[in-house]
């Protein structure tokens, strides 16, 4: 069984890493906090004049490298294999990438090991990789192909409303998968 794993959200904690830099260099604006966020994009929780500071945030050198893993994630992730799935992350870069897929790359290889980067694919459409299941955040899922995998959710504040789909956090996998 082949699993595809998305990695911001999922792997990556994004939101925190963003909520802790919008206050620290925008203290006078107004915020959403991460449990009342509703949407997937960020820039749609947000008035359109705050919409280049947000970029200004996610598109900066280290942003990346330095977010946090999502707690069990990892250990998570060497059971699968442990128990002989294929585990592979399937993350979609920025389009403004300068910065955010080496990063990606740095990011696995030091919360994952060496091993975890051969196992990187980097795509902005994720129906073309084959899998069995994809555990992704991001509500829906679209592309050019019709994918073979089944979307898994990934539990996140903005993804609560969508029931159609089964939904996992790192402590319950084993129960949702297997």
């Amino acid at each position: 069984m082949r699993i595809l794993v998305d990695m911001d959200g999922v792997l990556a904690d994004f939101e925190t890493a963003f909520l802790e830099n919008w206050l620290a260099q925008h203290p006078e604006k107004s915020f959403v906090p991460i449990e009342d966020r509703q949407t997937f994009y960020i820039d749609e929780e947000y008035p359109a004049e705050f919409k280049p500071y947000l970029y200004k945030i996610f598109t900066a050198q280290y942003y990346y490298r330095n977010l946090k893993p999502i707690a069990g994630g990892r250990e998570a992730l060497h059971e699968m294999e442990k128990l002989g799935l294929e585990v592979i992350i399937c993350t979609s870069p920025l389009s403004d990438y300068k910065y955010c897929v080496p990063e990606k790359y740095e990011w696995v290889e030091e919360h994952l090991g060496r091993d975890w980067v051969k196992k990187i694919v980097l795509t902005r459409d994720k129906t073309l990789v084959k899998g069995d299941f994809l555990i992704d955040d991001k509500p829906e899922i679209s592309g050019r192909d019709t994918p073979e995998w089944e979307h898994v959710l990934y539990d996140q504040p903005y993804n609560r409303r969508v029931s159609s789909r089964k939904r996992l956090t790192w402590s319950n996998w084993q129960v949702v998968l297997l």
